[in-house]
């Protein structure tokens, strides 16, 4: 049963949170809102269950499967969402011009005298949501409140967390690799409702076509649904603060040891640390090159170097304590 609990509370709850439940609120509005419109279909009726615990069982089973396949979209429906996948080139370069213009706004305000402090901080929350380099930015909120802690790592330390994220998180304090997947989940479950909502407006408009069909109730559904996605999507931004905030953590605390892991020293200067991450991710984004055994010289541990928490080192030839 511990076993179990722990399932629950660790990748599963990220999962049954952030994908299961936004989709099981969405097909029970569907069942018990847009399918009885849809039920005298042919193939409505022969999936249609005939009993109420059977409408509940089948409301569970398809729950579950949307969200394992949700989850398993994750990847396309946020890129969507950020501006990168499906955007026309016209409606891209607007929306970058739209959201430099609004970060210049935040920025000015910001920076008038005499602003009271609760604005001020409000103001700089909403600033905060935003890369720090202009070249970053991206054309969409979502985009830019995920892009601000995807460039986190490189912009204090050159080191590249989207291209060593698998060796970050493999090696650092396990809390914070924990806080960052239960950090992510509200993301998760307000773009999932989002979808979701879209779909629901979709099936009411289409369904509007008989005229035989519930149009109060339809209507109302893909009215509701409608008004309801710019809130799912606006609640989607304002938690990646909590998420942003784990990834923060996460480069911090987890640097040390990473370099640990790759057999690096951390220099004391944090110039030289850069320097460091800089030819870690470059070794592992370009194929290999000589000259990286003398750029990598002076980090290379000593053979002999004890890694922190984890005894002395295994030597070859040398007994063991």
């Amino acid at each position: 049963m511990g076993d179990i609990a722990k399932g629950v509370l660790g990748g599963g709850w990220a999962l049954l949170v952030g994908w299961v439940l936004p989709s099981a609120i969405n097909l029970a509005v569907f069942f018990f809102a847009v399918a009885p419109s849809l039920q005298d279909l042919g193939l409505m009726r022969r999936v249609w269950p005939s009993s109420q615990s059977s409408t509940m069982t089948l409301l569970l089973i398809c729950a579950v499967l949307l969200g394992l396949v949700l989850s398993a979209l994750q990847q396309p429906l946020f890129r969507i969402l950020e501006g990168y996948t499906l955007w026309p080139q016209r409606a891209y370069d607007r929306g970058l011009r739209t959201q430099r213009a609004r970060r210049q706004r935040l920025t000015e305000r910001v920076a008038e005298p005499g602003q009271p402090a609760l604005r001020l901080a409000v103001l700089q929350e909403k600033l905060s949501r935003y890369p720090v380099s202009d070249e970053q930015i991206t054309p969409t909120r979502l985009g830019n409140a995920i892009r601000r802690f995807e460039e986190y790592g490189h912009d204090r330390y050159r080191l590249d967390t989207q291209v060593l994220w698998n060796e970050l998180t493999s090696v650092a304090p396990q809390p914070a690799v924990r806080q960052t997947e239960t950090a992510r989940t509200p993301v998760d479950f307000f773009v999932a409702l989002l979808y979701g909502h879209a779909l629901l407006a979709l099936v009411s408009l289409a369904a509007l076509a008989d005229d035989d069909r519930d149009v109060g109730l339809l209507t109302a559904t893909a009215v509701i649904a409608l008004a309801l996605i710019p809130v799912w999507y606006r609640s989607a931004v304002v938690a990646t603060d909590e998420w942003a905030a784990a990834v923060r953590a996460l480069v911090n605390v987890g640097r040390r040891p990473l370099a640990d892991a790759l057999g690096l020293v951390l220099p004391k200067e944090l110039a030289e640390e850069r320097r460091m991450w800089q030819l870690v991710t470059r070794m592992s984004r370009r194929p290999y090159h000589s000259a990286a055994e003398a750029a990598f010289a002076p980090y290379r541990a000593d053979p002999d170097h004890q890694v922190p928490g984890q005894g002395a080192p295994v030597v070859p030839g040398r007994p063991q304590p």
